[in-house]
C-alpha cells in the first residue's frame, strides 16, 4: 500500500470530507420535508467497497446515519454478492430496520463507485420521509406491536437500473403515503446528492489516482483505531456498570432497564448489554446494527479527537444479545428506537462517569419527543406535521449545559416555528425556555423548552406523542442534580388532560383552537450545586432560568428582594445552618 506524507493525508482527507459535505447540502436545499430541509434529519458518507465499513462522514449529517449505514451498505453488498448484475448507476433503495436500518421512515439509497467495471467504494444517502402508511400519520406509533403497524417496509431494491429511474418502484411507494409529493421531493433530492458525490469523488480520483485515495482511505482508518487506543490506555482498567430506564413500551405500563457493563482492558473496550431489558410488546425495541451505532456516537462525544470513521470502532467489543430489546428482529416494533438509543447513550455516559468523572457529563434530556399532528385541508388533502422538540444538555466539567439543544445523537437543527406555521394549520402560542428545568449542579444543567400548539384547521387536528423521560429524569453526575421530567398536556372540552402512559399517546383529537404543550427537560447537573459561584446563581435567577426558590432551596443561595446575593444568609445556609 502507498504510503502518504501528513500533509497530502490532511488535504486528501479535506477532499473526501467535502464531498460528503456537498451531498449533504444538495439535500437539504432539494428536500420538501422541513425534516430534511430545516432539521437536517439526513446524512451521506462514503464506504468501503467489501465490507461497507465507514470511510468518510459529512460534518453536517446525523452521526446515527453514518454509524447504522455501514450495515445497510453491507446488506446491498451481500444482496449484489447473491444477485450479481451490478452496473454503473444501479441505485439501491430500502428502509428496512433490521438490516442496517433504524426505522421505516429512514430510506436509504446506496449506489457503487465504479473503476475499471470495479467498485471502488460505495456512496449512500439517507434521510427522514415524513409518512410511509401504517396506522399513524407520520409513523411515530407509540401503540404498536409489530413493524406492519408502523409502516410499510422495502427490501433492497433497484429504484434505478442501469441509469434509469424505475417507474414501478416509485409509484408503490407513492400509493403507500399518505403525502406521495414530499417523498418524491425527497427521493429525487437522495438521488441528486448521489449524483452529485458520484461526479465529485471521480474527478478526485482522476486527480490524485485510486492508488492514492485508496491509501489515504487506508490510512484514515489506521489512524482511527491508533487515537481510539490511545484514549482508552490512560483510563483505569475494570468493569463499570450503569443502569438506566425507559419509562414504558406505549403498551404496557412499566419501566425498561438499559444496563451497561463497561470492561476496560488495556487498550480495548467491552460494551456489555446483556443485562438489559428483553424485547418488549410495544415500539421501543432497536437491532443490533442500530445498537453499535449509537455506541459510535456515545464513543465520540467522549473522545472528541477520533476521526469519525469504522477505525474507531476496531479495539470495541460489543455484547448485544438477541434476547434484549437492543437486537431484534422483524417484525418486533421500532418506530420508536429514537429513545432508546438515547438510553443507550445515557448509560454510555453513566458508566464512563465512574470510570474518569473528570470527563463526566451530565445526562443530556434525552428524548426527541416525538410529536405528529395531522388532519385534512379544505380541498381534501392530508397534511401530516412531524416535529422534534429540544431540551437541555447536561453540565459538563468546563461549564453549563446549553439551553434548548438537540440531542446527541445528531447535529440535526429543530426547525423554526415561521417554517413548521407557514406549511402546516397550526401556530404556537408559545415558544420558551422552562425555568428551573436544568438539573442543579456546580455546572447546571441546560435548561428545557415549552413549546404550545394551536390547532388552526377547520377540522382540528389528529395528536401523536412517542417521548421519554416522563418518569425517569436526566441524571446528573458527580453530585449535580437530575434534570426535571418531560410533561404533555392537551386540551379537552372538560379541561386540560395529560397522556396516562406519560409520556405517549395516540387517538387524541383537538378541536380548532384548542392546543397542546410539551414541558421538555433540561440536562444533568455536575458537580455540588452548593460550589457553585453564588454570582451565577444570581444571574440565573436575573435571567429566569432558576427561580428564587430553587436557588435557596437547590444552591443553597440567599437572594436579596433586588436580586443580589445575600453573602451572610447565603455562607450560613451552605454550612447547614438555617438560612
Amino acid at each position: 500500500m502507498k504510503t502518504l506524507d501528513p500533509v497530502t493525508l490532511a488535504v486528501l482527507n479535506g477532499r473526501l470530507v467535502q464531498i460528503a459535505d456537498e451531498m449533504d447540502a444538495t439535500l437539504f436545499r432539494s428536500a420538501f420535508n422541513p425534516i430534511i430541509a430545516e432539521a437536517h434529519d439526513a446524512c451521506h458518507g462514503l464506504y468501503h467497497a467489501q465490507t461497507g465499513a465507514t470511510l468518510v462522514q459529512g460534518t453536517s449529517g446525523l452521526p446515527i446515519f453514518v454509524g447504522a449505514m455501514a450495515f445497510a451498505v453491507k446488506a446491498v453488498i451481500d444482496k449484489v454478492g447473491r444477485d450479481g448484475g451490478l452496473a454503473p448507476g444501479d441505485t439501491y433503495l430500502f428502509n428496512d430496520p433490521y438490516d442496517g436500518g433504524t426505522h421505516l421512515n429512514d430510506f436509504r439509497l446506496v449506489r457503487p463507485l465504479m473503476r475499471d467495471s470495479r467498485v471502488f467504494a460505495w456512496l449512500a444517502s439517507v434521510g427522514h420521509w415524513l409518512d410511509v402508511g401504517g396506522n399513524v400519520p407520520g409513523n411515530f406509533n407509540a401503540k404498536a406491536t409489530e413493524s406492519f403497524q408502523e409502516g410499510f417496509r422495502v427490501p433492497p431494491v433497484k429504484i434505478v437500473r442501469d441509469g434509469v429511474l424505475q417507474q414501478d418502484i416509485v409509484d408503490i411507494l407513492s400509493a403507500n403515503s399518505r403525502v406521495p409529493l414530499s417523498n418524491w421531493g425527497d427521493l429525487n433530492g437522495q438521488l441528486n446528492a448521489l449524483d452529485l458525490g458520484e461526479r465529485r469523488l471521480h474527478m478526485l480520483l482522476d486527480e490524485y489516482g485510486d492508488e492514492t485515495i485508496a491509501a489515504a482511505l487506508a490510512a484514515l482508518s489506521a489512524r482511527a483505531e491508533t487515537l481510539m487506543r490511545a484514549n482508552i490506555v490512560p483510563l483505569p482498567d475494570g468493569t463499570y456498570s450503569y443502569d438506566d430506564f425507559l419509562d414504558n413500551d406505549g403498551v404496557t405500563d412499566k419501566p425498561l432497564r438499559i444496563a451497561l457493563d463497561l470492561t476496560i482492558a488495556g487498550d480495548r473496550m467491552k460494551l456489555d448489554f446483556s443485562r438489559s431489558a428483553p424485547p418488549c410488546d410495544g415500539p421501543l425495541n432497536i437491532a443490533r446494527s442500530t445498537t453499535v451505532a449509537c455506541c459510535y456516537v456515545a464513543l465520540k462525544h467522549i473522545f472528541t479527537d477520533v476521526p469519525a470513521n469504522a477505525g474507531c470502532l476496531a479495539p470495541i467489543e460489543f455484547v448485544i444479545p438477541d434476547t434484549s430489546l437492543l437486537g431484534v428482529s422483524a417484525p418486533r416494533p421500532v418506530g420508536g428506537y429514537t429513545e432508546t438509543i438515547l438510553r443507550v447513550i445515557d448509560v454510555i455516559f453513566g458508566a464512563f462517569a465512574k470510570a474518569a468523572p473528570e470527563r463526566a457529563q451530565g445526562s443530556p434530556f434525552a428524548t426527541i419527543n416525538a410529536l405528529s399532528l395531522a388532519g385534512w385541508r379544505e380541498h381534501g388533502r392530508k397534511w401530516v406535521m412531524f416535529c422534534f422538540f429540544g431540551g437541555g444538555l447536561g453540565g459538563n466539567p468546563e461549564g453549563d449545559g446549553l439551553n434548548h439543544s438537540n440531542n446527541p445523537i445528531s447535529t440535526a437543527t429543530i426547525p423554526p416555528v415561521e417554517i413548521l406555521e407557514s406549511l402546516y394549520p397550526v401556530m404556537f402560542a408559545q415558544w420558551a425556555l422552562r425555568p428551573d428545568s436544568g438539573g442543579p449542579g456546580r455546572h447546571r444543567g441546560g435548561l428545557g423548552a415549552i413549546y404550545e400548539i394551536e390547532a388552526l384547521a377547520e377540522g382540528g387536528a389528529e395528536v401523536f406523542l412517542l417521548g421519554e423521560r416522563g418518569k425517569y429524569p436526566p441524571f446528573g453526575v458527580n453530585g449535580g442534580g437530575p434534570a426535571a421530567l418531560n410533561r404533555f398536556v392537551y386540551e379537552t372540552d372538560a379541561g386540560e388532560a395529560t397522556p396516562p402512559l406519560v409520556s405517549k399517546i395516540t387517538d387524541v383529537k383537538i378541536r380548532r383552537g384548542q392546543k397542546v404543550r410539551l414541558e421538555t427537560p433540561g440536562g444533568g447537573g455536575f458537580g455540588d450545586p452548593a460550589a457553585r459561584d453564588p454570582q451565577r446563581v444570581a444571574r440565573d435567577a436575573r435571567l429566569g432560568y432558576v427561580s428564587r426558590e430553587a436557588a435557596r432551596r437547590d444552591y443553597k443561595v440567599v437572594l436579596r428582594d433586588d436580586g443580589s446575593v445575600d453573602a451572610p444568609a447565603t455562607a450560613t445556609a451552605r454550612s447547614g445552618g438555617p438560612a
